[in-house]
């Protein structure tokens, strides 16, 4: 058994060794041991692996390879200069051209010529500015087409947003004559007749869009309106502030067209009440704009309310007089006077101890509608002084400390008088201090006609619409 093993190994390790002369000898058949083909040190890369072999001659050398690859790049007119050179095989290809498809139609063209084993392409492309205006005509045509397509869109388009805009409007003028018997307010009439035309609006603006072919958009358009209200209000809040107090204020009525009323340091009759400001005529003749949000944030005092107005002003008297007396002096003066109301009754009140007299506040009622608050505090300040002079009493100026530091300088006594010629410095009763009314405060009727009279002839018309009912439609209701 043993002989016939080793038999076996034997006869096994002759048939690979002959296996192994087989390979050696094919490898030697076929070229002998492999060549690795590395390409140039170039930046451009070498390309091999050719496709298709044009025949050039039997055992093409390399000059005839470049003499041949030459000729075509010349005859075909795409690459100026060009330049090829051939060294074993590799073709070197360097020169311009317009296109990457001129760059690479060469390097095919390379690798399919006999006996190339690899092509290293240094064509650059520098493209050429063509004036050939035939793709600008061709454009103007294509543009004049659409526009041949879509001018039947555009005539109706403008014809739907016109019909939406004359609907809106009927809209808007049928909500105002039906509503303007349930709301008393302007400005809130014409928010609400807005409000009813806005939807028709939107609606025409979405036919347009239909008719366009732009579905998507008109559907954007709709359900976006809420967020581009958000937008602009965020952006322009100062404007929706003043606009949401005009709405505020045409709604509450604070105030009419005409009445005269304070807001802040700003005294004057109410002239024009629109969507940023209201307009007041200050008692100079100078035209006040306030902002609406102001307005509405403000204490206002409107004296137009109640015709009848409380004044008041303070006078002081010496210590060494008495208070009783001073007071029925100065309501005997007030009672006396045709501008001062007797309900609600006029009152002298003792205010403060001053330090160098007693203040006595001075309160009167009279009809603010008819008299000026300045002329008859001017009557009534006027007449108090000469009633208490003629009563003896004194006023007495505020105490001041005055130092001497040279001592007291001394000055000739005083002159006498006869008996005739008593008290010079005490106007008699009858003097213009004790009148009712003098020149100076006219008679004392309101400022309010005049100025009346001055805020027509204003021009008001690049304010903004009245928001307020005029004065003369108010009188007339």
């Amino acid at each position: 058994m043993k002989p016939r093993v080793v038999l076996n190994l034997g006869c096994f390790a002759k048939l690979l060794w002959r296996l192994a002369f087989l390979a050696v000898l094919s490898l030697g058949l076929s070229g002998g041991p492999l060549q690795a083909q590395t390409s140039p040190a170039s930046d451009e890369a070498a390309s091999s692996d050719p496709q298709k072999e044009i025949a050039v001659a039997p055992n093409a050398r390399d000059s005839d390879i470049a003499d041949r690859l030459k000729r075509i790049f010349d005859a075909s007119e795409w690459f100026d200069p060009v330049a090829v050179s051939v060294r074993e095989g590799i073709v070197f290809l360097d020169g311009l051209t317009g296109t990457d498809e001129h760059k690479e139609w060469a390097l095919q063209l390379a690798l399919r010529t006999e006996g190339v084993v690899a092509v290293v392409n240094r064509i650059e492309v520098e493209p050429q500015i063509s004036w050939d205006l035939t793709p600008t005509w061709r454009e103007v045509q294509r543009l004049a087409d659409r526009a041949q397509w879509f001018a039947p869109l555009l005539v109706v388009s403008l014809l739907i947003l016109l019909l939406s805009w004359v609907v809106a409007l009927g809209v808007a003028a049928l909500a105002r004559r039906s509503l303007q018997g349930r709301i008393t307010s302007p400005l809130l009439l014409q928010i609400v007749a807005r409000s009813l035309a806005i939807p028709v609006i939107l609606i025409g603006l979405y036919l347009v869009l239909q008719v366009a072919g732009l579905t998507r958009l008109a559907i954007t358009v709709l359900g976006g309106t809420g967020l581009v209200g958000i937008v602009l209000g965020l952006a322009f809040r100062e404007i929706a502030a003043n606009s949401l107090a005009s709405i505020l204020l045409s709604v509450r009525n604070p105030f009419r067209a005409g009445d005269w009323i304070r807001v802040g340091e700003h005294q004057g009759i109410v002239q024009n009440l629109n969507m940023r400001t209201t307009v007041l005529l200050a008692l100079d003749g100078n035209h006040v704009q306030i902002p609406n949000a102001l307005v509405y944030n403000s204490i206002i005092e409107n004296f137009s309310t109640n015709p009848n107005r409380r004044a008041d002003f303070i006078v002081g008297i010496g210590y060494d007089d008495p208070v009783g007396d001073a007071q029925d002096v100065i309501v005997s003066v007030l009672r006396a006077h045709p501008a001062v109301l007797s309900d609600p009754e006029p009152g002298a009140l003792v205010d403060e101890l001053g330090s160098s007299a007693v203040n006595i506040r001075v309160q009167f009622w009279f009809d603010g509608k008819s008299y000026s608050i300045f002329k008859v505090r001017s009557a009534l300040m006027r007449q108090v002084k000469q009633a208490l002079q003629d009563a003896g009493i004194a006023m007495p100026d505020a105490a001041r400390e005055i130092v001497f530091p040279d001592g007291v300088p001394m000055r000739d006594p005083a002159p006498t008088y006869s008996d005739a010629e008593a008290e010079p410095h005490r106007p008699a009763a009858d003097t213009p201090d004790a009148a009712a009314v003098t020149p100076g405060e006219g008679d004392l009727l309101s400022e309010r006609g005049a100025l009346e009279r001055q805020a027509d002839c204003a021009d008001l018309s690049d304010i903004g619409e009245n928001l307020l009912t005029p004065k003369k439609e108010q009188d007339a209701t």
